[in-house]
């Protein structure tokens, strides 16, 4: 075994170097197992993300992925110590959402992204922590508490993702996986500085990530899974652990993602939007994608600020609401938001004209970069009625749920957006963007993150 590397440094830098230092047995995986978990008991305390914790299994994990790489076995992360989701069903663990009458509620078997995670050698660790139901951009629930922003605890690290963004911010982790139907993967990510992905709808399975009483593992039309890291480059690592059919498509299928559409920057065509008619956005985070606008066009890339082919996106956040409202509403036909089966299908038929406009338009761009929330990291708001909260943006009171639209961009047409930061405010909180592509244009999306990351921070 040659010189080690120091582990918590690996673990600082992430999947792709922990990985790459075992497979070249610079560092054995029972050290920066124990070392993620010394991480954890040492700064956790005071952010509280990993709620649910595993230690000894992940350290007979770590034991066995010594074993197998001392035997020449080689896996994408085999040996990186990591964290899921907490709404991510692990045998033998509990899978409570954050709501309080399945405290006790313990899992039989894994989802399908723990199953590939383990089978690619990841040292699963325990689970992160979320708002009751996935249903906040703030991490506090009556089980396991509030998560707080590991940069300023005063303030929200994001929801629902926002204990999988935490530990990433707080170098607790190498790397995690999130879900996302109202931007549970993108906010959390743009509010603690890491990278998060949304997959196209349906490229990862869901199955596993049920709410305990609705383990069906049937898929909605708008919600995905997809992983967290600290950086691009274990965006794409995890991605290709995670994507592919699950059974029993996975019979007759097999998944081949286009390459990223350019790589050169003269040669990506990209379309900057910075405002929105159903949601605001802050003067700090507009100036924050006008500066990268004015970084894209400096270094080469083709960038328009508007296009006709855009959809009407007041129109698109109106249905993309309604579909939202009726698939949180499944199991509560009182719950506001219950539509007729006519309804609901004429939703779709809706839904498919926006998807035919939303490729026309990337027949044109590669790539459209917008915030990925209107406003920086924000002080804990605990008013129970999320339509009573506001958001003061630029002095003024404004709607939280409308902060919704940002989001329902792209997950109404079911396309790929990454996350990513593109440098911080003068008091040191993190500003971050999404990238949209076009369908199954995963890798173009993250390959753009990856250049942004090349380009300085803003």
């Amino acid at each position: 075994m040659t010189t080690p590397l120091d582990p918590s440094e690996l673990i600082a830098a992430g999947a792709s170097a922990c990985a790459q230092a075992l497979a070249d047995r610079h560092v054995r995986a029972a050290l920066l197992c124990d070392t993620a978990i010394a991480r954890i008991e040492q700064r956790d305390g005071a952010i509280n993300a990993v709620v649910v914790r595993d230690f000894d299994r992940a350290r007979a994990q770590a034991r066995a992925a010594d074993a197998a790489l001392a035997r020449g076995e080689r896996q994408p992360l085999l040996g990186v110590p990591m964290t899921v989701k907490e709404s991510f069903n692990i045998a033998g663990l509990k899978t409570t959402w954050g709501i309080l009458p399945f405290k006790d509620f313990v899992a039989s078997e894994d989802a399908v992204v723990v199953q590939r995670l383990k089978a690619a050698g990841a040292v699963i660790l325990g689970k992160t922590n979320v708002p009751p139901g996935l249903g906040d951009w703030q991490t506090n629930n009556p089980i396991h508490g509030r998560t707080v922003h590991p940069l300023d605890a005063t303030r929200t690290p994001g929801g629902s993702s926002g204990g999988a963004a935490a530990a990433l911010c707080a170098g607790m982790v190498a790397l995690e996986v999130g879900s996302d139907i109202g931007g549970s993967i993108r906010m959390p990510a743009a509010f603690c500085g890491v990278y998060g992905h949304k997959p196209s709808h349906g490229l990862v399975p869901t199955r596993g990530h049920d709410v305990p009483t609705m383990a069906t593992g049937a898929p909605d039309t708008l919600s995905v899974v997809g992983p967290l890291a600290r950086s691009a480059d274990d965006l794409l690592l995890a991605l290709n652990v995670l994507a592919g059919p699950d059974t029993p498509d996975a019979a007759a299928y097999r998944l081949s993602l286009p390459a990223p559409r350019a790589a050169a920057w003269r040669d990506w065509r990209v379309l900057v939007i910075d405002s929105h008619p159903m949601a605001p956005a802050s003067a700090q985070v507009r100036g924050a994608v006008n500066r990268l606008a004015a970084q894209l066009e400096d270094a080469g890339a083709h960038v328009a600020r508007q296009s006709a082919l855009l959809p009407d996106l007041k129109k698109v956040h109106e249905v993309y609401e309604a579909m939202l409202l009726t698939i949180v509403s499944q199991g509560d036909p009182q719950r506001k938001g219950t539509l007729s089966a006519y309804d609901w299908l004429a939703l779709h038929h809706r839904r498919a004209g926006f998807q035919r406009q939303w490729a026309a338009l990337f027949s044109q761009f590669d790539a459209v970069i917008f915030p990925a929330f209107g406003v920086v990291p924000f002080i804990h708001d605990d008013l129970p009625d999320m339509e009573a909260r506001t958001l003061m943006i630029d002095g003024e009171p404004t709607p939280y749920v409308a902060q919704l639209a940002w989001a329902g961009m792209a997950s109404l047409a079911g396309l790929p957006a990454t996350a990513a930061p593109i440098g911080q405010t003068e008091s040191g909180l993190p500003l971050g963007v999404q990238i949209v592509g076009g369908y199954l244009q995963d890798r173009t999306t993250i390959a753009l993150a990856q250049a942004l990351a090349g380009l300085g921070s803003t």
